[in-house]
């Protein structure tokens, strides 16, 4: 889900009303993935993801065999180095899902969406560590506002927000690895690659919970299986929807439209699940919020005196 380099000379996107609805209909979807998760109970959290690869690979199998571009995969797979990046990215995006599906399953779904309001700042970060990035001073204020939010949370909550850095991590790290791999392949290619060489690992997890009668697909009804094989479209179709918003939408605009996805997820947490928000974790959040904002005031500073940042790929 990476844009690739804007050619030279050219003009930058206009705003349209297709664009931003494909776009603001990604990041709205993925927001409302808590209510789908919830609604996989009694499964675990392993058995989620375990059901999601499968079903998954079979979502874009489908799809690429339609469009006919399965060979796509193969070019993915083609090389040492695009099959290790694809292996690495598989592990980290599997972290990711767990991660997520654990938090929201154990009620813990504002944590989740802490996570995702802070990969923005953990992509920053990562472009300092491993790109060697010079950071403008009002990132670092933005790093330091962070920093202090979860120091905040640790003294305040009471606990540390391992959750929420787990699924920055795994996510910031899973868009490092996808912008390394230098392949023009569409995003469900790359998932269908992906899924294939997880599929060991989902056949084993789902023979292991069946063994061990922690298996619930097949033994709650037709309409507990439907939900757990929906999981294929459930990523799928928010992954389609990006795609088609990052082709008519310029790179900031589109990094503007990533903060519905937390919010989202913030009030089906904090109305809907009626999670507990401590004095603490107010607090933090009301930091983590002002980081973003000193951020994206930054990145639009920035485009504006560099135009190339405001065009798509």
């Amino acid at each position: 889900m990476t844009a690739s380099a804007p050619a030279a000379g050219r003009a930058p996107r206009p705003v349209t009303p297709a664009g931003l609805a494909y776009g603001a209909g990604a990041y709205t979807f993925w927001g409302g993935l808590p209510l789908y998760m919830a609604a996989t109970a009694p499964a675990s959290a392993l058995e989620v993801v375990f059901a999601r690869i499968a079903f998954t690979l079979v979502t874009c199998a489908v799809l690429l065999f339609a469009l006919r571009r399965w060979r796509d995969v193969g070019r993915q797979l083609g090389s040492r180095r695009r099959l290790g990046g694809t292996a690495l990215a598989s592990v980290l995006i599997t972290g990711n899902w767990a991660i997520y599906t654990y938090a929201v399953l154990s009620g813990q779904t504002l944590e989740a969406a802490l996570g995702y309001f802070i990969n923005p700042l953990v992509s920053v970060l990562a472009g300092v560590v491993l790109f060697g990035e010079r950071l403008r001073r009002a990132q670092w204020v933005a790093v330091g506002l962070s920093v202090t939010a979860v120091l905040v949370m640790v003294i305040g909550h009471g606990a540390f927000p391992w959750l929420a850095i787990l699924l920055a991590l795994t996510f910031g790290g899973y868009g490092v690895v996808k912008s390394r791999l230098s392949t023009a392949v569409s995003p469900v290619a790359s998932l269908g690659a992906e899924t294939i060489l997880l599929m060991p690992v989902s056949l084993a997890g789902m023979w292991w919970l069946a063994a061990s009668d922690q298996m619930t697909m097949f033994s709650h009804g037709a309409g507990h299986f439907w939900i757990l094989a929906l999981s294929g479209v459930v990523t799928a179709v928010p992954l389609i929807l990006f795609g088609a918003g990052a082709s008519r939408l310029s790179l900031s605009l589109l990094g503007l439209l990533q903060y519905i996805n937390p919010l989202i997820q913030f009030l089906i947490g904090l109305l809907l699940f009626q999670e507990a928000m401590s004095t603490g974790r107010w607090v933090g959040f009301i930091l983590i919020w002002c980081a973003l904002v000193v951020l994206m005031v930054d990145s639009l500073w920035a485009a504006r005196r560099n135009p190339r940042l405001r065009r798509g790929s």
